[in-house]
């Protein structure tokens, strides 16, 4: 019962004169290696904490272990924490010296190897930077962020440790910011299921993100099971590839047009029309260059989606009286295309002293403009130019 009479206490952060009293956890790792778990606002982390960015001394040696601010990715976490109900559930962490304390509480008998509840007791220095006790290990633009949202508090999960030189924080630093990243493509397909607000950078790929998995899951895409996610190893198109293709089309090209609809969903499948009925033609129409490995086909290679994508666009710009042409129109636009394409065999003639060996054309930007600029000119000159009649939907309006 003594326990269940002292937590209300426990729970209470406090400060005596110029030291904090933090409720924490503190949990056995390693022989001799102690942990503490706690909870902090994150606005009076900067009264008792400070950050060691790395730099070089006179003597050219590296001191200090952290990395400069990013204010970009600041002001991302600051807006965030100014919208709705935000969340930060990583913690923060932080490497003390040896001034600060751990203090149990009182009345329980310590166990070998099992978490005892106390309070962290930490000195606030008011002098320099360099003289607090405590050093942020990894965390530091949550923290900047914090201090700078328009919020009376926001409290933060922190990690600390109590270290014994320089040398054991940079250490913990290095063994804390190495960690392998979650892939890219874990997260594009986690991000389309997310409600709540993210970075900047990622909301701009929910919505392709969402597009490219129901081309891969549809079993009427003609890319079903075909783009290789961490859900789907066996594809053969990369999903960089793929999202690519759809963000240039959205930024300004035959799926920009949608855009403007009040619908999503209705919107969504207007586009995922088009996108079937234009890869479905180039499936139809370059047949045998279809389905194989990036390495036997450039068609299933980055630089051939990317420049099929833009020519989709060119070709959907000839047809803009038609909301959504059919595989039909897309077919009889790119078949004259197959006298100048050389997707597995061959070489590209790009012009006078320019002929590239099939698979010598690499996902860079270069040999992707330089491909993008070939198949749209071959088809402003065999179709757009040669006057071929309309799309089949024009001729069914017309009978």
């Amino acid at each position: 019962m003594h326990y269940f009479s002292a937590f209300p206490t426990f729970l209470l952060t406090m400060q005596v004169n110029n030291t904090l009293l933090i409720p924490a956890l503190e949990i056995q790792q390693g022989h001799g290696r102690l942990l503490y778990s706690f909870a902090v606002d994150g606005k009076s982390v900067g009264a008792f904490a400070t950050i060691s960015r790395i730099r070089r001394s006179k003597e050219a040696q590296v001191v200090g272990y952290q990395r400069p601010e990013v204010i970009s990715h600041i002001n991302e976490i600051r807006s965030y924490l100014e919208s709705e109900s935000p969340i930060i559930p990583n913690a923060i962490v932080l490497a003390f010296d040896k001034r600060v304390l751990f203090k149990p509480l009182t009345g329980f008998d310590a166990i070998e190897g099992e978490p005892r509840f106390g309070h962290l007791v930490i000195p606030i220095d008011t002098g320099p930077d360099y003289e607090k006790p405590a050093w942020v290990v990894d965390g530091q633009q949550r923290i900047a962020a914090v201090a700078q949202a328009k919020l009376k508090e926001f409290t933060l999960a922190a990690v600390g440790f109590i270290a014994g030189s320089d040398t054991e924080q940079r250490e913990q630093f290095i063994l804390v910011n190495s960690t392998k990243p979650l892939p890219k493509g874990l997260i594009h397909e986690l991000i389309p299921y997310t409600s709540t607000r993210l970075p900047s950078r990622l909301e701009r790929r929910k919505f392709p993100a969402y597009l490219l998995q129901q081309l891969n899951q549809d079993e009427a895409s003609p890319f079903f099971g075909l783009i290789q996610t961490p859900t789907s190893p066996e594809g053969i198109v990369k999903d960089n590839s793929i999202l690519r293709m759809l963000e240039n089309s959205l930024a300004d090209g035959a799926l920009y047009r949608f855009r403007e609809n009040s619908d999503p969903q209705y919107t969504a499948a207007q586009m995922l029309k088009l996108l079937a009925n234009y890869w479905w033609a180039v499936r139809e129409v370059f047949g045998t260059a279809w389905g194989l490995p990036p390495r036997k086909s450039r068609l299933m290679h980055g630089a051939g989606i990317t420049s099929l994508g833009f020519l989709m666009d060119a070709v959907a710009d000839r047809q803009r009286d038609c909301l959504i042409p059919l595989v039909e129109d897309f077919r009889k636009d790119l078949q004259p295309l197959t006298e100048v394409c050389r997707w597995s065999s061959g070489f590209w003639d790009f012009g006078p002293g320019s002929q590239v060996r099939w698979n010598d054309l690499q996902n860079t930007s270069k040999d992707i403009q330089l491909l993008t600029n070939y198949l749209i000119h071959q088809y402003k000159v065999k179709v757009w130019s040669a006057g071929i009649a309309g799309t089949a939907a024009e001729v069914l309006r017309t009978r």
